[in-house]
């Protein structure tokens, strides 16, 4: 037995060694990339992770899969206890945890409990993979091959322990029971054999082998997320959801903005990189991937991931461009990602929503946009109109800006510059001044306003883009701009409240100009509608009959979690009823038109707006419910396209209050 203590205490020695070794080196990749403070708020990132990483809460969207992976992932947690068990046995002899008492025999029923859960999760897990095929989980022969071993691998490490347990109750070692209620019904298969002992020794080395080789295998995997997820978990991003980390354009001593390659990245968009499961959560939801585009979520991490540990050693090392240029002529964009997939993306943030580790891919892509427009001036040739509108416009259109408050002639509409006393600021929005269907909606939401008696004004020609398109077009320097311009204005007039029914609008006033210094009490029309009806200030006589099915915005539900405000609006109209989409809510399918995909053709694969609006005419609605101006237009669209505008309409909430209210009936 001391020979077998020393031969282990040599086997334990060399592998913490080595994944001491690996641990440092991927660690030392890290630290090739741009700092960034993701050590605050403490208390709340322990939060963070007792939800997300250890209760698995996001996983469970999908509950089938989120059981699976919930019995393996605590199925390794309980387990923990048994290898300490190992390592001391193998270190001391006959050590043990007994001396817990009743503690003891509660561990040792966890274990073999969540043991034959694991085993029935890997079964369930290598059927999807393997039998049923499911798209999200197909990612190529070589990763199929890796998923295969890990879970067989995971498979003979609970299974080894179940086995010694079962051997050591046939030699006497351990009392059977309910405390062991699976090796107990194993433990006759080894009772009477001469050779039992040495099952007893073999099984223990198996299972503590394949521990340290599977420790050892991860920093080497894909599945190294199984060490880093409760890490990027705890290291996720704390700032508002969708929030767009602001460039500082006045630093004199940067080179170059945005991201062209891994070390421009930060130290946490690595660990997103060697976060990444390669689940497909992320692909399943994309709505540039689900109609064909070249976008994939999964691949942008995994392209991180094979970048740095391409290039990263070679920047540990200090190595300069001219004693590699081949690899230094590489780039993460370009030789790794292509500017499709970038071009792609309508920043609908659904991949970051459902990702299970907290990936955060939007910045990212974002970023990688920021370095094409800011360094290189490269972009797709529709946007050179879009950019120039912008800067000459300050509306992504080629309207005057003389004409941004036409749309509200003869509605005796005040505006700031009056210097009248007001309560709420109506931000109009570009779609809302300019576009001729949208001009309606804006027109409707302001006698909705008039009509409840709310003490409202518009800036007028003083308002301009809120450079949310800029902003996420890469253009950093051009959107900072309008929004320092619109800062300053608003600041002039001291606005506090502000509503505006473009959920793009919503988003950057509410969370991204306190970044400049813009604090707004910022409301979207449908909140501002509710709670307006509510207070009996709307009072609705009745409405046409009809049906309902409602297309919720990337920038309300994801982004803002405004889900309930616009359907409890609908069901207030007393001849409707509302029918949900199969992806609705925080599930919805985004409409194409975020990310700047408004202004950029599409021409790849199948149009997104078609894809939602057959959804939503595959309810049989006879109105397709929106709550923003891009998601009107792309749905108009699409219903156009679809030749379906008998049977369906498509119409902002705001229109559909406005036909209902009590003086409209008298």
């Amino acid at each position: 037995m001391a020979l077998t203590n020393i031969l282990f205490a040599l086997v334990l020695f060399a592998s913490f060694v080595f994944f001491g070794f690996s641990a440092r080196r991927l660690l030392s990749y890290l630290q090739t990339a741009r700092p960034e403070n993701r050590f605050d708020h403490l208390t709340e990132r322990a939060k963070r992770v007792v939800k997300i990483a250890l209760l698995q809460t996001k996983l469970m969207r999908e509950p089938v899969a989120g059981v699976m992976h919930l019995a393996i992932f605590w199925g390794f947690m309980v387990l923990v206890v048994a290898v300490l068990e190992s390592i001391g046995e193998g270190i001391a002899g006959r050590f043990s945890f007994r001396f817990l008492g009743g503690i003891y025999s509660l561990i040792t029923f966890s274990q073999e409990f969540f043991c034959l859960l694991v085993v029935v999760a890997i079964a369930m897990a290598l059927w999807k993979r393997f039998v049923s095929k499911v798209r999200r989980l197909q990612v190529g022969t070589r990763g199929n091959l890796d998923a295969a071993l890990i879970l067989i691998w995971i498979f003979f490490i609970v299974t080894t322990l179940l086995f010694q347990n079962a051997v050591r109750i046939s030699l006497g070692q351990y009392a059977a029971g309910l405390h062991y209620p699976i090796s107990s019904h194993l433990a006759p298969m080894f009772s009477g054999s001469n050779a039992a002992s040495a099952w007893s020794l073999g099984f223990w080395w198996a299972h503590i082998l394949l521990v340290l080789g599977f420790l050892n295998y991860l920093p080497y995997s894909k599945h190294l997320h199984v060490l880093t997820s409760i890490p990027n978990v705890f290291f996720s991003n704390l700032e508002p959801r969708g929030a767009l980390k602001p460039i500082n354009l006045n630093d004199e001593t940067a080179t170059k903005f945005g991201v062209a390659d891994v070390e421009d990245l930060t130290w946490k968009q690595l660990l997103d990189g060697y976060t990444c499961t390669e689940c497909g959560r992320c692909d399943s939801v994309c709505p540039a991937n689900l109609t064909g585009k070249r976008l994939s979520p999964r691949k942008i991490m995994v392209d991180t991931r094979r970048r740095t540990m391409e290039k990263a050693p070679m920047l540990v090392q200090g190595m300069q461009s001219n004693e590699n240029p081949e690899l230094f002529a590489h780039t993460l964009v370009d030789q790794f990602i292509t500017e499709d997939e970038l071009w792609a993306c309508t920043t609908c943030l659904a991949c970051v929503y459902e990702c299970p580790v907290m990936i955060e891919h939007v910045d990212e892509i974002v970023d990688m946009r920021r370095g094409l427009v800011l360094n290189e001036s490269r972009f797709p040739p529709e946007l050179r109109a879009t950019f120039d509108n912008l800067e000459r416009n300050f509306a992504p259109w080629g309207f005057s800006h003389s004409s941004r408050a036409d749309w509200a002639e003869g509605m005796e509409i005040p505006r700031m510059s009056d210097a009248v006393e007001v309560d709420v600021l109506f931000w109009v929005g570009c779609a809302g001044a300019y576009d001729a269907r949208y001009r309606k909606v804006t027109q409707a939401f302001s006698q909705l306003m008039k009509h409840a008696g709310v003490k409202f004004a518009i800036l007028g020609l003083e308002e301009k883009c809120n450079g949310d398109a800029a902003r996420r077009m890469g253009n950093e320097y051009l959107a900072q701009t309008l929004i320092n311009e619109n800062v300053g204005t608003l600041n002039r007039y001291n606005v506090k409240k502000i509503v505006t029914t473009c959920p793009h609008c919503f988003h950057s006033l509410k969370k991204e100009y306190p970044q400049f210094g813009g604090n707004f009490d910022v409301v979207h029309h449908t909140d501002f509608l509710l709670d307006l009806v509510n207070r009996g200030k709307i009072k609705i006589a009745g409405s046409q009959r009809s049906t309902i099915t409602f297309h919720d915005s990337c920038y309300l539900a994801r982004y803002n979690g405004i889900i309930d405000s616009p359907r409890a609006l609908l069901n207030s109209l007393p001849l409707s009823s509302v029918i949900e989409m199969p992806r609705s809510k925080d599930k919805g399918l985004c409409c194409g038109a975020g990310g700047g995909r408004m202004w950029m053709e599409e021409k790849e694969g199948k149009r997104i707006n078609i894809e939602r609006t057959e959804e939503a005419l595959s309810t049989n609605a006879s109105t397709i419910g929106t709550a923003c101006p891009f998601c009107m237009t792309m749905m108009t669209d699409g219903v156009k396209a679809k030749e379906a505008g008998e049977r369906a309409q498509v119409k902002d909430i705001a229109e559909l209050l406005w036909e209902a209210v009590e003086v409209k009936q008298s």
